[in-house]
């Protein structure tokens, strides 16, 4: 009977988040930012965003390669895949959570047999908001969790095996061993775990040396791959959000987004301290173990090693590496999109109590000796599953997002919420929803108007772009469009592969993610490099009346000069020059050099910086 509602409860609470996540289906513009790279890997293109153009704009490369594989697969719409995948891991997530921890209290004593395994932590994941938005929006994060809720079975499988075999420890250390592809800041979680695994007892050293090649085949394959290709050591979007740099303040106003509306402290804090007290009852119940008496320093390293691997030291690794991973978020300022960033340490700390043991009432027939500590454990285990339940309900049934639709001073906001109103659709999917954002409509008809091609600026009204024309000669078939605008989504899914698209925070334009982040810029969009740096870079028309009248000659003449500094052209020769062995080769020696170089975005004082020779003033002339 117990086994058979741990399974119910699993199913019930996999279904519960499956509607819910429907309910509040999209794909986010930033998850349309992966399909370009998956349309331009199905072309031919490689793994790349703009043709030509070596650009890595996925933060996560496991993720863009899993959608390009069932996409080259299935040969279905890139929407619909990434829908389904993003449904399906998601789902799988909270199934593993719940089987992991129902594996960690049956090995307690508490939930084998005599104790219903009921939905607790499982169920305050998916009752916020943003963990239902982020089950299907196209992003990583459905992958995230996923990955993290199958390390914790294969790690608890681990340390509950009587004498591990070498498949399981070597499959452990792979999966651990991808987490940089999976998401960069996830390398915490894999050293922490893989050095649980190394240090612990093995029966030979050859054991070590396997875990250490399987756990590093891919990833370090992939970074040696990229910082040749790339010319960076990371993604591209590290450079561009700065993902080095700190923002404590905003990363503490960010935490009390998700933290504060919700009350989600209250359910955290009820699982934690029931969860505390359902161990040491049960610790007081189980037969004592003979204390060692020998402290030599062998015999005390044998016990520490031998501890390593048990359950508890396993739910302690998970939860400082979720406190590392939320020191981290809150250095760098969270992100822009309510609860996103911290939806991965939330799974985290939820996960060795998400499912919690409630004694059954047989479990009471016992001598008057144990039936007082029954008691106990079910009072304990009964008000930590009600109040887990009554707060998940009020949460979950009490409308959308707490975060605002419109960008505050804050900058953070529902983004499901946003594109929904901005759209006028309930569920924005298709790329071809977004056509009515505002100013796609008018982007699309200004390419067609335009057959010679230039460069596409938006301007404050949403029913037309200005043109800044190539120069002439027109090669035949026009000199290709380039469109420059935040929403690189949207606007790169709504337009053929030859449209070149860039944007001015830098996520696919290398220039303006090496400029300097803005200091009271909004968090995740803290860059902006002028358009005269385009002009200047892909040389169009830099004259009156040709180039819109908001542009000043001058400026746009300094950024011609700027864009020359040598270290700027090796960047930009890094990236766009033909991928020749020499040009991999000094792309590999110098991507830690590139990852560190900054221009100014003012194009004067760049000159300045790079020690150039300013242009001649023209006065207008």
């Amino acid at each position: 009977m117990t086994r058979g509602v741990f399974y119910a409860g699993i199913v019930v609470t996999g279904l519960i988040f499956l509607t819910g996540a429907w309910q509040r289906r999209w794909i986010a513009d930033d998850g349309l930012i992966v399909l370009r790279t998956v349309r331009n890997l199905l072309a031919g293109n490689g793994p790349v965003f703009n043709a030509g153009e070596r650009v890595e704009t996925n933060t996560s490369a496991a993720w863009t390669y899993i959608v390009y594989a069932f996409s080259w697969l299935s040969d279905a719409r890139l929407e619909y895949v990434v829908l389904t995948i993003s449904l399906t891991l998601s789902v799988a997530a909270i199934v593993l959570a719940m089987l992991g921890a129902g594996r960690l209290w049956g090995r307690s004593g508490i939930g084998s047999g005599s104790a219903l395994l009921l939905p607790a932590g499982a169920l305050v994941y998916i009752a916020v908001p943003p963990a239902r938005d982020y089950a299907s929006s196209g992003l990583e994060s459905c992958l995230v969790i996923f990955w993290l809720a199958l390390l914790w079975v294969l790690l608890l499988r681990w340390a509950t095996a009587d004498r591990p075999s070498l498949t399981s420890i070597l499959v452990v250390s792979f999966v651990a061993g991808l987490g940089p592809l999976v998401r960069p800041e996830m390398v915490l979680v894999s050293v922490l775990v893989l050095a649980l695994v190394f240090l612990a007892p093995q029966r030979k050293w050859t054991v070590r040396a396997a875990m250490v090649a399987v756990a590093g085949i891919l990833p370090v394959g992939y970074q040696i791959w990229r910082m040749g290709y790339y010319a960076l050591p990371y993604p591209n979007t590290a450079v561009a959000k700065d993902a080095a740099g700190a923002k404590w303040g905003q990363g503490f106003a960010y935490l009390w987004n998700l933290a504060g509306p919700y009350v989600l402290w209250l359910p955290l804090a009820i699982l934690l301290v029931g969860a505390i007290v359902l161990a040491r009852l049960t610790t007081a119940k189980a037969a004592t173990q003979p204390k060692a008496k020998d402290r030599s320093p062998r015999a005390v390293w044998t016990r520490v090693q031998a501890e390593l691997r048990s359950p508890r030291f396993v739910v302690g690794l998970f939860l400082f590496s979720g406190l590392l991973l939320t020191v981290y978020a809150l250095r760098v300022g969270g992100d822009f999109m309510h609860g996103r960033m911290l939806l991965p340490q939330l799974f985290i700390f939820l996960l060795p109590v998400a499912v919690v043991p409630v004694p059954v009432p047989t479990a009471f027939r016992a001598s008057a000796d144990t039936r007082s500590g029954n008691m106990a454990i079910f009072g304990v285990a009964v008000v930590v599953w009600l109040s887990t339940v009554v707060w998940a309900s009020l949460v979950a049934f009490t409308g959308g997002s707490a975060a605002g639709t419109t960008i505050g001073k804050s900058g953070i906001v529902d983004e499901r919420a946003f594109y929904a109103l901005n759209t006028g659709h309930e569920h924005p999917i298709r790329a071809s929803d977004y056509l009515d954002y505002p100013r796609m409509r008018a982007m699309i008809r200004t390419i067609d108007d335009n057959p010679n091609g230039g460069l596409l600026i938006n301007t404050p009204s949403f029913m037309y772009w200005d043109l800044v024309p190539p120069p002439e000669p027109i090669p035949p078939g026009g000199a290709g469009h380039t469109v420059y605008f935040l929403n690189l989504g949207m606007t790169s899914m709504n337009v053929g592969l030859d449209v070149r698209v860039l944007d001015q925070m830098g996520l696919a334009y290398p220039l303006a993610a090496h400029t300097d982040r803005l200091e009271d810029g909004r968090i995740g969009h803290d860059k902006n490099l002028y358009a005269d740096w385009v002009i200047a870079d892909l040389a169009m028309v830099d004259m009156h009346p040709w180039m819109p009248a908001y542009f000043d000659e001058e400026w746009v003449d300094e950024a011609q000069v700027a864009v020359m500094c040598p270290e700027t052209q090796a960047l930009i020769t890094s990236y766009r020059s033909e991928l020749t062995f020499d040009r991999w080769k000094q792309n590999f020696k110098r991507a830690l050099e590139f990852a560190d170089y900054r221009i100014d975005r003012v194009p004067k004082y760049e000159i300045q910086r790079c020690h150039l020779t300013p242009p001649v003033a023209t006065n207008g002339n």
